[in-house]
C-alpha cells in the first residue's frame, strides 16, 4: 500500500509539473508557436512522459485555456455578483484585483487575446460568459443607476469595456510603453498600481459625461 500511495503522489506531481510548464510556455508562445517538445523541455521530462500524461498539444491546451479563462474571467464573477457592495466599490476591486492578478502573470492578457483571435467561439464554448455578466447584480446596479439618474450612459457594456481596457490595455501594450517612454519594470508596475485609485475615478467621470 505504501508503494502505491507513493506512485500516485508521483504521478499528480508530474502531471502538475507538466501543466505549470505548459502553462508558462502557451502564455509565453501561444497556441501555434508551441511544439510539444517546448514543454516537455521545460518541464524536465522526456517527450514520452508527456504523451503518455497528455496525449495531444490540443488536448493539453484546452485544459490549460479553460484554467486561465476561468482563473481571469470567474475571478470578477464574485464581484459582480456581490449584492453588498455598490457599483462604485466594485469598480475599484474590479481594477484593483485584475492589476494585481496581470502584475503576477503578465503574459495571460496577451495570450487571451491572441487565441480569442484565432477561436473567438472557444471562449463561450468552455465558459458561460454571456449568463454571468447579463445576469449580474452588476447590471442589475447599474440598471438602478441609470434610473436614478446617477449615471447618463445607459449601456452596461460601455461601462464594462471601459474598464475592462483601461485594466487590461497598458500591460498588453507594456513593451510599447516601455519604449516610448522609457520606463523600466519598477516604473511601469508603480504605474500599475497608481491605476488602482485612478481608474475609477475616470469610469465615474466618464458615465456621468453627456
Amino acid at each position: 500500500m505504501p508503494k502505491a500511495k507513493h506512485t500516485q503522489k508521483l504521478d499528480v506531481t508530474t502531471e502538475e509539473k507538466i501543466k505549470a510548464a505548459a502553462r508558462a510556455v502557451f502564455h509565453k508562445k501561444g497556441f501555434a508557436a508551441t511544439r510539444t517538445r517546448d514543454i516537455a523541455e521545460e518541464a524536465g521530462i522526456n517527450l514520452a512522459l508527456l504523451n503518455y500524461y497528455f496525449r495531444s498539444k490540443e488536448k493539453l491546451f484546452n485544459i490549460i485555456m479553460t484554467e486561465t479563462l476561468s482563473g481571469f474571467v470567474l475571478s470578477m464573477t464574485g464581484v459582480l455578483n456581490d449584492e453588498t457592495t455598490e457599483l462604485d466599490k466594485k469598480v475599484e476591486l474590479i481594477a484593483s484585483s485584475y492589476i494585481d492578478l496581470i502584475s503576477k502573470e503578465p503574459e495571460i492578457p496577451v495570450f487571451i487575446v491572441s487565441e480569442i483571435r484565432n477561436n473567438p467561439n472557444s471562449l463561450l464554448e468552455k465558459l458561460p460568459v454571456q449568463p454571468l455578466v447579463h445576469h449580474s447584480v452588476f447590471v442589475k446596479q447599474h440598471q438602478t443607476a441609470v434610473a436614478a439618474g446617477k449615471i447618463t450612459e445607459p449601456n452596461p457594456l460601455h461601462f464594462l469595456m471601459n474598464l475592462m481596457g483601461l485594466i487590461v490595455f497598458p500591460f498588453v501594450g507594456k513593451p510599447l510603453i516601455q519604449g516610448i517612454f522609457g520606463l523600466k519594470n519598477a516604473q511601469f508596475n508603480q504605474l500599475m498600481q497608481e491605476r488602482k485609485k485612478r481608474i475609477p475615478i475616470w469610469i465615474k467621470a466618464m458615465m456621468k459625461a453627456k
